[in-house]
């Protein structure tokens, strides 16, 4: 019965739709965020959804998160006194940051990694690039004058190339293990992938965060221009798991 229970759990986080449990709407998977309950009573966000049992979704956004631990929504979900903590919108927040910024050394480790404004600017020239990182915390003239080079060599596929603005200098810093990372650029290949992948998800929840403005990690939101599509909802390619 038990090995019954645990492949149903499994079959309802891998099936086609979710239905949020503040707004009432559906939809896949790797548009929602995945809850569970530990044995305490406490609400776990479950980001790899490999927690025990059924648990309950919301849409992919710090403020729909924050709604539900306003309006005690996960309470009703999980039919029994659900406990979540006050912060747990910044919470999920800091976790999907982490999951990114740790993909991001990944992809560093794979040698997929080149810093510094000359050596970005050089990359751009030689054109075999996924995506371009950009400090948030860096001067504007020197990312603006990047996306110039960007668009007079890709031309007219230049908004196909990805641009991150999710970090700060100090997070690319220790993420990278390097020091005043400013600008940098992402070779291609499964690592890459997964990587934007995830910074995708990390724009998505902060998209609608009340007094923030949207931020793009993406300038089409289009996937990456490599073979390395999501096979579960969760990651692209062979990076699922990790």
């Amino acid at each position: 019965m038990e090995n019954g229970l645990n492949a149903q759990a499994k079959a309802d986080k891998s099936g086609p739709e979710r239905t949020c449990i503040v707004t009432g709407e559906k939809g896949p998977p790797e548009a929602m965020i995945h809850f569970a309950l530990s044995p305490a009573g406490e609400v776990v966000p479950d980001l790899r959804r490999k927690l025990p049992g059924r648990g309950v979704w919301t849409k992919l956004s710090y403020d729909i998160v924050h709604e539900a631990v306003r309006k005690q929504a996960f309470s009703r979900g999980f039919k029994t006194k659900a406990m979540a903590a006050p912060d747990l919108a910044a919470n999920v927040d800091a976790i999907i940051e982490q999951d990114a910024l740790q993909f991001l050394s990944i992809v560093n480790k794979a040698g997929l990694v080149v810093t510094g404004a000359a050596k970005v600017e050089e990359a751009i020239r030689g054109g075999d690039i996924l995506a371009l990182v950009h400090a948030r915390d860096g001067a504007s003239d020197g990312t603006a004058k990047l996306e110039r080079i960007a668009r007079a060599r890709f031309r007219a596929e230049a908004d196909r190339l990805e641009r991150i603005n999710l970090f700060s200098s100090s997070q690319l810093d220790l993420a990278l293990g390097r020091t005043n990372v400013i600008h940098a650029a992402l070779g291609a290949g499964e690592a890459s992938a997964a990587f934007l992948y995830r910074a995708r998800r990390l724009a998505d929840y902060r998209s609608n965060e009340a007094g923030k403005q949207p931020i793009a990690a993406s300038t089409d939101g289009g996937a990456p221009s490599i073979e390395a599509g999501p096979t579960d909802g969760q990651s692209p390619g062979t990076w699922k798991d990790a």
